[in-house]
């Protein structure tokens, strides 16, 4: 079993996690909607998870919706005492699945009393509020009302921090003016690289990065100079992509996400691929040649 490098650790509000964490989403069924394949594999991959080390899990419950906390309260509570689980709100799900903006005072505050249920915890420890104005990614608009909403419910003790989703520059620093912020959770990969210059704001301001879709999401990455640069190196591509990740910058913190044992064990390994700086520029070179 691989262990991750306990020297690989960022400060996300004042806990310290190992960089490579762990993505709940695909627990869900297809879509992140509906039961899991298999509910025992399920519990499996989240208890192997812990114990090889990850003590960082994004979950939401909007994942299900509900079942994905259920599954982590079912496989993991009474929770080990360094292990942070950071949700997200702002989205509920339809009867087909679709992603239904939930913005109000009363649908933010119900989402963050569903989280706190179906996880079994008093406070949440990290909530990323996701803009909205585009499900399909950042699109500009002002996020003050639902972050006050969230800061609010932060005073009340319900909410340890806050973190962003889906946002632009101008919405976190529009978000840095009413709370602070402790995490922005945007696209990211080997072939998504709109946010290069604000990973490297955030890291000089000491904030999280946290990619979604690091490998591609339901599409996983595709690339010829991808696959070549691993089979130099002895590695899965997907091993290669977090690599690649994980040396962009100390501040990204990579939750790959997987409803498989063996994907899991794979991912765990890539903590330990050394990227040589030839491989590394190879592979900085795919989103240029994907534009």
């Amino acid at each position: 079993m691989s262990t991750i490098n306990p020297s690989g650790v960022f400060n996300l509000g004042g806990r310290a996690v190992k960089r490579l964490g762990y993505g709940a989403m695909q627990l869900a069924g297809p879509g992140a909607f509906g039961p899991p394949k298999d509910h025992e594999t399920a519990l499996a991959v989240l208890r192997e998870a812990v114990v090889s080390g990850i003590n960082h899990i994004d979950t939401s419950d909007f994942y299900g919706p509900h079942l994905t906390n259920q599954l982590i309260r079912e496989a993991l509570h009474p929770y080990p005492d360094d292990l942070v689980i950071v949700t997200k709100i702002s989205s509920r799900r339809g009867a087909d699945g679709s992603w239904i903006p939930a913005l109000s005072p009363e649908e933010l505050t119900s989402a963050v009393h569903d989280n706190l249920r179906n996880l079994g915890l008093d406070v949440l420890e990290v909530v990323n509020l996701r803009s909205m104005f585009s499900v399909h990614g950042p699109a500009e608009g002002s996020i003050e009302a639902p972050l006050t909403v969230l800061a609010d419910l932060q005073r009340q003790g319900l909410v340890r921090h806050i973190g962003l989703s889906n946002v632009t520059p101008a919405q976190i620093a529009e978000g840095r003016r009413i709370c602070e912020i402790v995490c922005v959770q945007n696209h990211y990969n080997l072939a998504h690289r709109d946010d290069d210059a604000l990973i490297d704001e955030l890291a000089h301001d000491g904030i999280a990065y946290v990619p979604f879709f690091p490998l591609g999401g339901f599409n996983p990455l595709q690339s010829s100079t991808l696959s070549e640069v691993a089979t130099g190196l002895g590695v899965t591509p997907m091993q290669a992509a977090i690599a690649w990740l994980l040396q962009r910058s100390p501040n990204i913190l990579v939750i790959p996400g997987t409803s498989s044992i063996m994907h899991l064990r794979e991912n765990l390994a890539a903590a330990a691929v050394d990227l040589p700086q030839a491989a590394a520029t190879a592979l900085d070179r795919i989103a240029a040649n994907t534009r």
